[in-house]
């Protein structure tokens, strides 16, 4: 006991230790042993395959059916049900046993719908349906379609018609289960005419149809047995389930929609729509349909079409529930009751056609309607595209400032005048100094731009890295050399960061030799000061910036080389350096630079 039990916790622990595709694909193979063990084990797990496949049998899917039962047995039900089919056909119907009443009630014209036929709920076990009584079975007539190359609805031929009510009649070609409904498989016989035929006509057929004086007749006859009884309406189906008022037996068990038409001894019509293939109503077997046949005292009964085709409608309007995911369906013949049948003419659509197409999947309207929508819908709600996830970002990066200027010679050709009139921490005033009292810059406008170059060149200034760098002064009749400085160019002092320069060692090309640096203002008292602007407001701490000044008051590079050698005299500079400006010690003399 103690080894069992060691050995159930061993096993225990090391299912546990299996992953999950592995403990599935165990829980799979165990229930599908137990399933085929039921099933082909089992007397009742054999009745259930023999019933599956039965189901199978009776469709368009018929070779399917070996899945349940295997090929040889498949074949051997399908030889037993022909068999039974065929054998059942084979009584002679006797005439004598029906007799249609005459009486003014049914024979009258502008009769109500009520005197006509009566409509009522039927059920069975596993399935729902309905029942039509026909009191008058003269009244009953055999319909085509309106137009040739496709079937029609029963509603539409009701209305069409004017009939009272109608019922799917004969069997069709249905390729896929999407035919068109226009191939109609054996006889169509509409007013005593022979509207149509796939057999020659001495070849026997399974009949269902009624004679001039409303008998129904059910069997297997050729055309000449049929105009012998005085056929009047007719379709091709099977199987004959009652005759002479006897029950005939039935080798099938499977579950389906169904149609059924009887007669009783008084000439009543009786049709039984059963629907089925949904969770309300799965289908009736041919039995369940004959005993409520001979719990009604019919004496003839036999089945019409069945499946998707099985169809009942009253006054227009659709009774049943097909089993067609697309609702009704187009049919190739249907049986009409009306108050005057003499009046309804069936179409003859198939003369003068050489073959006829049966249909499909490339030509039916629902399926083609509804994989057009398929696709409107797949256009309209494209997969989604999976876009990157952008990279989250710190609380660091976001403080972030931009880096400080480390004094690299901007390219030849930058607008400095569109700089914004910007402060560095380097050239703010120190805390404590009034602003308010400092004289800011004055622009320059009172020098006449005569196209020389006038540059005031003070003894020190700041090189590119903010470091003050020390110049030598120019001395009288000397040029300054191109490229004079640290870098290269003088700082902004607005900017702290090197201004251009037109001879600057960086420059590509060769330069004049001149450097652009800020203006210094005139001397108090002059006249220069009557045409300056308004100084700027010191206590906003912004200083002015000297770009306006340096580019108006510097000459073209082309102007410079063409203008004679001629000393210009600039202005002394002011002793008081502009409020945060990085030019300091600015030399009070007066240089003369000659331009080349």
């Amino acid at each position: 006991m103690s080894n069992a039990l060691q050995f159930l916790q061993s096993t225990r622990q090391q299912l546990r230790d299996w992953s999950w595709f592995k403990r599935s694909l165990l829980g799979f193979t165990i229930l599908t042993f137990m399933v085929s063990s039921f099933m082909f084990l089992t007397p009742v797990g054999t009745e259930m395959r023999i019933w599956m496949a039965n189901t199978v049998i009776i469709t368009q899917h018929r070779d399917w059916a070996w899945i349940f039962v295997g090929t040889e047995q498949r074949d051997s039900m399908l030889q037993k049900m022909r068999q039974f089919i065929e054998e059942n056909a084979e009584e002679k119907q006797q005439f004598n046993m029906v007799t249609v009443q005459s009486t003014s009630a049914i024979t009258r014209k502008n009769r109500t719908i009520d005197e006509l036929i009566k409509v009522e709920d039927v059920s069975g076990t596993f399935w729902k349906g309905k029942r039509m009584y026909v009191y008058d079975p003269k009244s009953i007539r055999l319909m085509t379609p309106a137009k040739p190359g496709e079937g029609e609805k029963i509603s539409s031929m009701v209305k069409r018609t004017g009939a009272v009510a109608g019922v799917n009649a004969g069997g069709f070609d249905d390729p896929e289960g999407l035919g068109n409904g226009f191939a109609a498989i054996g006889a169509v016989i509409s007013g005593g005419e022979v509207i149509y035929t796939d057999q020659d006509s001495s070849v026997a057929q399974h009949i269902v149809g009624f004679t001039k004086e409303g008998t129904l007749v059910v069997g297997k006859y050729n055309m000449f047995e049929l105009q012998e009884m005085g056929i009047s309406e007719a379709a091709s189906f099977y199987p004959r389930v009652i005759a002479n008022g006897k029950p005939l037996p039935i080798n099938d068990i499977s579950r389906a929609p169904r149609t059924g038409v009887g007669q009783k001894a008084d000439g009543t019509v009786i049709f039984i729509v059963a629907d089925g293939r949904s969770t309300q109503s799965v289908g009736a077997t041919l039995k369940e349909i004959q005993e409520l046949f001979l719990a009604d005292d019919v004496v003839n009964a036999g089945f019409l079409d069945g499946g998707a085709s099985s169809e009942l409608v009253v006054n227009g309007e659709l009774v049943t529930k097909p089993s067609s995911r697309y609702g009704e369906r187009r049919l190739p013949s249907a049986f009409l009751v009306y108050d005057h049948p003499e009046d309804a003419v069936a179409n003859r659509v198939w003369d003068g056609l050489s073959s006829i197409n049966a249909g499909g999947a490339f030509d039916h309207p629902d399926f083609l309607r509804e994989q057009a929508e398929l696709k409107a819908k797949a256009k309209n709600n494209p997969a989604p595209v999976t876009t990157p996830t952008p990279a989250k970002t710190t609380d660091t990066e976001q403080t972030k400032t931009p880096a400080a200027n480390t004094g690299t010679n901007k390219p030849s050709g930058t607008n400095e005048s569109t700089k914004p009139n910007t402060q560095s921490d380097a050239t703010k005033p120190p805390q404590g100094t009034d602003n308010s009292k400092t004289t800011p810059p004055a622009t320059n406008h009172g020098t006449k731009d005569t196209g020389k170059d006038t540059t005031t060149h003070p003894n020190t200034q700041q090189g590119g890295n903010g470091n003050p760098v020390t110049t030598d002064p120019v001395k009288p009749g000397e040029t300054t050399p191109a490229g004079a400085g640290a870098s290269g160019g003088t700082t902004n002092p607005t900017t702290n960061n090197p201004s251009s320069t037109t001879g600057g060692s960086n420059q590509q090309g060769q330069g004049t030799g001149s450097t652009s640096v800020p203006n210094t203002p005139p001397p108090a008292g002059s006249d220069a000061y009557k045409n300056a602007p308004a100084a700027n407001d010191a206590s906003k701490n912004t200083p002015a910036s000297s770009s306006d000044a340096s580019t108006k008051n510097t000459p073209a590079t082309g102007d410079a080389t063409t203008k004679p050698n001629t000393p210009v005299t600039t202005p002394p500079a002011s002793p008081t350096a502009p409020s945060g400006g990085s030019t300091t010690g600015a030399s009070t003399e007066t240089t003369t630079v000659p331009v080349k």
